[in-house]
């Protein structure tokens, strides 16, 4: 496994760039297609699917690409008892360079868009229909991450991660924010893609909900992970592969 540092940094950087793309991607949206809801929204869907795939690829290999608190925990949990996946110790360290680089990416895309740094976010998202479009998706998420890698098949991560966030950003009502990094990032600009700070907290509770089903649906549904010999098959990497290693890749 890559040194911490390396593999917070990758943290860092990935969800400061999947940030910049919801971010950014959304602002260009609302400037090109001004008072098209639903244009706009297929605007932001097909930039954050693509810049997602294209992340994840990426980074996999340096840190997992988990780009989520939520992932991170789930991937400690699964991992505790055959001792693979993130040590406890870390999740901590995870989830603070994720929410810290995603703070950054919304700083980021405001400034390219020539708007103030940092602006607390005034589109009030807080009803229970939105909380349980955010446990139905986080839920989908973590189902879809580690049912990939505890049946062996990791190298679909990218095109299968990016396919569901696009999907539900459409077919949920929260359009599928399912990261609590990425929704205390758009807190911090009153944009298309913004989220009032006092929309965050509940959001968060939701999403952790939603991770927790998603658990129970992987424990149930690939309650053992598949052997390292079968993994070798279909990893890209047989290095790593035979390391026994399947760091997730998330959202």
């Amino acid at each position: 496994m890559p040194a911490l540092a390396r593999r917070l940094l990758a943290e860092f950087t990935g969800t400061g760039l999947l940030v910049a793309v919801v971010v950014g991607s959304g602002i260009m949206a609302q400037r090109l297609s001004p008072g098209q809801s639903g244009l706009e929204l297929l605007e932001n869907t097909l930039a954050t699917a693509a810049g997602l795939a294209v992340i994840i690829t990426v980074l996999a290999p340096a840190s997992g690409a988990h780009l989520n608190p939520v992932v991170s925990a789930a991937d400690w949990v699964l991992g505790r008892r055959p001792g693979t996946g993130l040590p406890g110790r870390e999740v901590a360290a995870y989830a603070a360079a994720q929410t810290a680089g995603a703070i950054s990416g919304a700083v980021l895309a405001n400034l390219m868009f020539a708007l103030p740094a940092a602006t607390a976010s005034t589109t009030g998202r807080s009803a229970p229909h939105l909380w349980l479009g955010e446990l139905a998706t986080t839920a989908g998420l973590v189902l879809v991450v580690f049912a990939l890698a505890r049946s062996g098949r990791p190298a679909l991560a990218p095109a299968a991660v990016a396919g569901w966030i696009g999907a539900a950003y459409w077919a949920t009502s929260s359009t599928s924010f399912a990261n609590p990094a990425v929704t205390i990032a758009r807190a911090f600009t009153d944009t298309f893609a913004g989220i009032a700070p006092g929309s965050v907290p509940v959001f968060i509770l939701a999403q952790a909900a939603g991770g927790a089903l998603g658990l129970g649906l992987v424990l149930v549904l690939y309650p053992t992970a598949r052997t390292t010999a079968r993994a070798e098959e279909t990893w890209p990497d047989r290095e790593t592969a035979a390391a026994g290693t399947v760091p997730p890749a998330g959202n």
